[in-house]
């Protein structure tokens, strides 16, 4: 091995010290994770290492927040940085691309105190480019950074079966795998860092057109005096059924446990998905790719942030086209 690393000059040595790490990283089932971000799907997606037995070392910005793992026996801390002096393994889930921004490169960030061969992976959904330019800064501070953001909202958190999109270097996938598998039943590898985020603002892109698109079709089919109940289960039976009819209908009465049976309350909020519909239009234009029901997608979603559905279920637009047929 040594002499590998003589005839591989510095970068045989690094590529040789990175493949030690992934190595120990993943025989070291046990040692502490860090985890930043504890809102509405952070919370129990730690909520679910600690049920497998990974201390953890929490922040959060709101103090508030962490009260709940202080009492689960997790270590909270000061700042992300702390977070990095404490743990070589950390998942951070935040908001958005400036929430990650901050909390990786700002004056008390991650990268002020990272040891080197740390990996660190961040669930939130953010511009693909920012996951890109956060990866960068991070390889420079000799660690390793990889995208992989959700799907599934939070009662999949709760549940432990998220889908994890990844994205990063091939050769740490097994080492993120083991605490991913954590908190979800799929995590599939999508290449280079910054294709988890591509697939994942795809698969929203699409959630919203076909969450608009069910809505529409309820809506229809109630004025034209069907019971909603038997036309969502046509619907399901026909060539029409998508998730958003059969598993989160957003008609109230049609199916229970779901943020429609509960005032649109839970659930993946509108103000999230017109964010992520704003990262598919940004990520469309870029590419040039043209996405005309995406984008009225991401109009219908802003306009209801604007009208007062801003805090509500994305499946609210049902609802809210039903406002809006009476003005």
């Amino acid at each position: 091995m040594a002499a590998a690393v003589v005839r591989g000059g510095p970068a045989g040595w690094w590529r040789w010290h990175r493949r030690v790490m992934v190595c120990s990283r993943t025989m070291a089932s046990k040692t502490p994770v860090g985890f930043i971000g504890l809102g509405n799907m952070g919370n129990p997606m730690a909520k679910n290492l600690v049920k497998h037995g990974y201390p953890v070392i929490a922040y959060d910005v709101f103090p508030e927040a962490c009260k709940e793992f202080q009492d689960l026996g997790a270590q909270v801390t000061e700042s992300p940085a702390d977070v990095a002096e404490r743990a070589d393994r950390i998942i951070t889930m935040l908001p958005s691309s400036p929430n990650a921004k901050e909390v990786y490169t700002g004056a008390n960030g991650i990268l002020k105190k990272v040891k080197k061969g740390s990996l660190l992976i961040d669930s939130s959904t953010i511009d693909p480019a920012v996951s890109k330019e956060l990866a960068k800064a991070v390889e420079k501070m000799g660690a390793v950074f990889m995208d992989a953001p959700v799907s599934g909202g939070v009662g999949a958190a709760r549940a432990g079966n998220l889908t994890f999109m990844v994205g990063g270097v091939e050769q740490e996938f097994n080492a993120a795998k083991e605490l991913l598998t954590c908190m979800g039943s799929n995590v599939v590898y999508c290449g280079e860092v910054g294709t988890g985020q591509a697939a994942k603002i795809c698969n929203n892109m699409l959630l919203a057109i076909s969450m608009i698109g069910t809505a529409e079709a309820m809506n229809l089919g109630i004025r034209l005096g069907l019971d909603p109940k038997l036309l969502a289960k046509i619907l399901n039976m026909s060539s029409g059924r998508c998730w958003s009819s059969d598993t989160y209908n957003p008609v109230p009465g049609v199916m229970e446990g779901v943020p429609s049976a509960n005032n649109y309350q839970g659930g993946f909020g509108t103000t999230l998905m017109a964010k992520d519909l704003g990262l598919a239009q940004i990520s469309a234009t870029n590419t040039k790719t043209p996405v005309p029901l995406g984008s009225q997608a991401h109009q219908i979603y802003r306009m209801m942030c604007a009208k007062g559905y801003a805090l509500k279920d994305f499946s609210a637009v049902f609802q809210f086209l039903r406002e809006e047929e009476s003005l």
